[in-house]
């Protein structure tokens, strides 16, 4: 099994223009992106070899809650058990216990937030009454980590997020830092709470920095995650499977992790 812990997707009528923000957003991606849509995701991962998959969007305003999760989590029981759906929250919501609410009714398996694209600081007060809420219910949050062009979400706003939630299920994305990864492979390992994914950093990362991360934050701790729309997957495998580990390494971070991390059956 292998299962891609971190996707993308979007309604057909929205997706290609949600790629294209995203894509403008970095400046332009270093490979052409997939359309955005379940059904590509499906199949060009299913022909790399991926099993299962981790989707979820972003909510650039409290008002689009509502009806990205509705869209997860229709999207997630129409594919069965090959999507795992993750919910979207806004800090800045009015209804946060309520949106919390709905997001675990609808079956959805935990949240998803992304500081730098929604404007707010990883660490903030009100940032922090959500970890509370979800730290409650004992939902994994995957936080979009680090970008050197902004401080909404680097290694270090993170620490502190891991310090004051200590049972709270956090995942770093991109290894816990988008380019930053030196300061995020200096401050983050260690935290028993915290799991990173793959996602949208090999292509900046030599094998060496790469391996120097996974050991770094152990491999029970470090999902394999393709960031699609915006890497093909092929290559980001390859890439993984290219790297000195161990089977048992190499296993742990394809699906063990992911699967241990939101309570999946092999």
């Amino acid at each position: 099994m292998i299962i891609d812990s971190h996707c993308h997707i979007y309604p057909q009528a929205i997706a290609r223009k949600a790629v294209a923000s995203v894509d403008r957003f970095y400046d332009g991606l270093p490979a052409k992106p997939h359309d955005g849509t379940a059904d590509t995701l499906r199949v060009t991962g299913q022909t790399a070899g991926i099993t299962r998959f981790v989707v979820h969007s972003v909510a650039t305003t409290p008002a689009q809650v509502h009806s990205i999760n509705r869209f997860i989590a229709d999207t997630q029981r129409q594919a069965r058990d090959t999507f795992i759906g993750l919910g979207a929250m806004h800090p800045d919501s009015e209804t946060l216990e309520e949106d919390l609410r709905e997001l675990v009714s609808l079956g959805l398996n935990g949240v998803k937030i992304h500081p730098d694209f929604q404007r707010f600081e990883a660490d903030s007060e009100k940032a922090c009454r959500l970890y509370e809420l979800c730290e409650e219910r004992g939902l994994p949050v995957l936080i979009h980590t680090g970008d050197s062009r902004y401080d909404y979400s680097n290694p270090e706003r993170i620490v502190r997020v891991l310090r004051a939630f200590p049972r709270l299920k956090v995942i770093g994305a991109h290894f816990g830092g988008w380019s930053v990864w030196e300061r995020a492979g200096k401050l983050l390992p260690g935290h028993p709470n915290l799991t990173v994914d793959t996602s949208s950093s090999f292509h900046w990362l030599s094998p060496e920095q790469a391996l120097s991360l996974i050991r770094a934050f152990g491999a029970d701790h470090v999902m394999f995650g393709t960031d699609y729309p915006m890497w093909p997957q092929q290559p980001e495998l390859d890439f993984l499977n290219r790297l000195p580990l161990t089977e048992e390494e190499r296993e742990q971070i394809l699906w063990k992790t992911c699967a241990a991390l939101y309570r999946l059956r092999a």
